[in-house]
């Protein structure tokens, strides 16, 4: 298929989902419904988090010592679990992703 087609075809369907709720403005979710939507962010973000974290070349499981991405991930869990504090949680994730990289000797310099 055309990749112009596809691109406006996603665009397309993401404007007509966003100018849904302008174009209705006393649309009103079933309880339900509202708390399903609560949950949306949390499982996108670790749909896209978790991958990388396990396969961090896109094709091979990574669940050994050495993988600064898997070990990272765990630490910043734990940092946002224990601080709850948005700047520190990727402050000091960043930080034990580089400080790992750099023990494991996998920093491209």
């Amino acid at each position: 298929m055309d990749p112009i087609v596809l691109i406006l075809g996603m665009a397309a369907i993401t404007f007509a989902i966003r100018y849904s709720l302008f174009a209705w403005p006393d649309l009103r979710f079933p309880p339900l419904v509202k708390q399903g939507l609560h949950y949306v962010p949390t499982a996108v973000l670790t749909a896209i988090v978790v991958p990388g974290m396990l396969l961090p070349d896109g094709r091979h499981w990574a669940l050994a010592w050495d993988n600064a991405y898997l070990l990272a991930g765990l630490a910043t869990v734990l940092i946002a679990a224990l601080t709850r504090h948005l700047l520190a949680t990727i402050a000091g994730g960043l930080a034990c992703f580089f400080l790992l990289r750099w023990a494991f000797g996998q920093l491209p310099l």
